[in-house]
């Protein structure tokens, strides 16, 4: 089973979840959630591709509501 989570360049990504045959169905996945905002990496092992993505989270700006 692959690893959960892994490092690439200081940051921890998640795996998906998922095991894809091929790598035009791991990059078309990969690219949907680009799209919806997160960073993806993918890896290929044993011939099958395993997609880790992170996204970071947004801290709302902290003074702008109610400052007049």
């Amino acid at each position: 089973m692959p690893d959960l989570a892994r490092i690439f360049e200081d940051k921890k990504y998640m795996w998906d979840g998922e095991i894809y045959d091929t790598k035009d169905t791991a990059e078309t996945t990969a690219l949907k959630y680009q799209q919806d905002g997160f960073e993806t990496v993918i890896v290929e092992e044993d011939g099958k591709y395993l997609i880790y993505n992170r996204r970071e989270v947004k801290v709302a700006e902290q003074g702008s509501a109610g400052a007049s």
